[in-house]
């Protein structure tokens, strides 16, 4: 399998569905999946019943996955493609637009 271009801890920008143009923070990304879990985005109810852990129940919002096709990583502000650069002999993420490596 390849690198993934969005790694947890990124800021994106999603691109397409309802939550266009909106940003977040990368929680967690499902390699398998191609899928990522964006704070405060894609957000869904879900019934929950009382349990040990959740004494009430109730209906409850979280993050559901987005597709990563569906968000770009955010650059100063700025969204881009990412690509990939040889620095010695380190493969490291590069901005798109303004050939920048991003760590």
């Amino acid at each position: 399998m390849s690198t993934m271009k969005i790694k947890k801890g990124d800021t994106v920008k999603v691109i397409a569905g309802k939550d266009k143009d909106k940003e977040g923070k990368v929680i967690s990304v499902n390699i398998k999946n191609s899928t990522a879990i964006v704070e405060g985005i894609n957000k869904v109810t879900k019934h929950s019943k009382p349990s040990a852990a959740n004494q009430a129940g109730g209906i409850i919002e979280k993050e559901a996955p987005i597709d990563l096709s569906n968000v770009m990583y955010v650059h100063k502000g700025k969204a881009t493609r990412i690509g990939f650069k040889i620095e010695g002999d380190k493969k490291v993420r590069v901005a798109k637009s303004t050939g920048e490596a991003i760590d």
